[in-house]
């Protein structure tokens, strides 16, 4: 093994890549259909050592403002090249060099993520000992997108019995409180949660309302994606708990939503808050106002899963996540090992430093749609 680097690390060298990666089964929420999910792949060098992530932007602005196209466009033409050929003295450094750009959190985070991994390879530790994890494994959920409510009963007994900690459901107007009524009434003890992904408004609160009487975990940012205002009005009117997802981009959202109690949960993606430190800083100040945490997913695939698994070790993480076995989107991952859950509980990847994760390069060069290189 090449010995761990203690001077500044300076990136020799990057790859910007982008792969198309086919779903097992069509993932459909409120918002649309996926079939297939397009990842930005970003590879780091230094002194030996490679570090990997993913990029989460989806094609279409349906989640955030942020597309494959404009996360691309930032990664290539801003992001890399502040970062390749320059000394940095620690990860954090990545986040405070890319302040002066608005926005754009999930290309920040693809760079700054393969930063944090080659970092914890350099210094020959697992990236949750450097993120100061406390875990060995995780608890995790499953997300169940929307389907005929005979089939999800079948999904939410396939997952019951597999040992899922949390069974997530996604809602829209017309399918909700149908839903709910027969999934509760099959599973009246199972930890149940549901996610509206923005497709509520204030006008909406009768059925919202009506929520309390499932004896939900909470109900996942039923509101506008850019609203915290209209949340604290919700909150205020419900008993369920509100878990804020798309309102939380930034450090200051995340304190603004706290102290007005906008929401009493917060679903933590580290590609929508620009990299690990970001998240870690969330993380922290959730903790300071005991306020539980969990991991929302993305569709990822290995690295991204990876990156999210070890995250998952801080200690106000609190909920089970969205970081369920890979198996159960991809036919075949980008990664050679298996992140395979067992009884709801994920193990760290523990195969050396870093993520603890191997790219699977045969399989990622076939579906690669288009690669670039930086050097110093």
């Amino acid at each position: 093994m090449t010995a761990p680097l203690r001077e500044p690390l300076v990136i020799e060298s990057a790859e910007l890549k982008l792969i198309e990666l086919p779903l097992l089964n069509p993932f459909r929420i409120a918002t649309g259909t996926m079939v297939k999910k397009t990842i930005p792949i970003v590879v780091v060098r230094a002194g030996g050592y490679e570090g990997y992530a993913e990029g989460v932007a989806d094609v279409l602005p349906d989640y955030l403002p942020e597309t494959i196209v404009s996360s691309m466009m930032m990664i290539r033409d801003v992001f890399l090249p502040q970062v390749v050929g320059k000394p940095l003295t620690n990860p954090q450094a990545v986040e405070r060099l890319f302040r002066p750009w608005r926005d754009h959190q999930m290309a920040k985070a693809s760079v700054e993520m393969a930063i944090w991994d080659l970092w914890a390879k350099s210094q020959g530790l697992p990236l949750w000992q450097i993120l100061g994890g406390t875990r060995s494994e995780v608890e995790v959920g499953v997300s169940l997108g929307i389907k005929e409510i005979a089939r999800t009963l079948q999904d939410v007994e396939i997952h019951v019995q597999q040992g899922y900690r949390r069974i997530k459901l996604k809602v829209m107007p017309g399918h909700d409180l149908k839903l709910l009524d027969a999934v509760r009434a099959r599973f009246p003890d199972v930890h149940l949660t549901v996610d509206a992904n923005c497709c509520y408004t204030l006008a909406d609160l009768p059925i919202l309302r009506a929520m309390d009487k499932y004896n939900l975990d909470y109900i996942e940012q039923p509101l506008a994606w850019n609203d915290l205002h209209d949340h604290v009005k919700l909150q205020a009117a419900l008993a369920t708990p509100i878990c804020l997802d798309e309102c939380i981009r930034t450090l200051p959202d995340a304190r603004k939503a706290l102290a007005s109690d906008a929401g009493r949960v917060v679903n933590i993606k580290v590609g929508r808050l620009g990299g690990h430190t970001v998240a870690k800083q969330v993380h922290d100040l959730c903790l300071s106002y005991h306020v539980p945490v969990w991991c929302g997913g993305m569709l990822e695939a290995g690295i991204g899963r990876a990156h999210n698994i070890h995250l998952c070790t801080l200690e106000q993480f609190s909920r089970p996540g969205d970081t369920s076995s890979s198996s159960r989107y991809f036919e075949r991952d980008i990664v050679l090992e298996k992140l395979e859950t067992e009884n709801g509980l994920m193990p760290i990847p523990a195969s050396g430093a870093g993520i603890g994760v191997t790219m699977d390069w045969d399989y990622v060069e076939a579906i690669t749609l288009s690669s670039e290189s930086f050097r110093a």
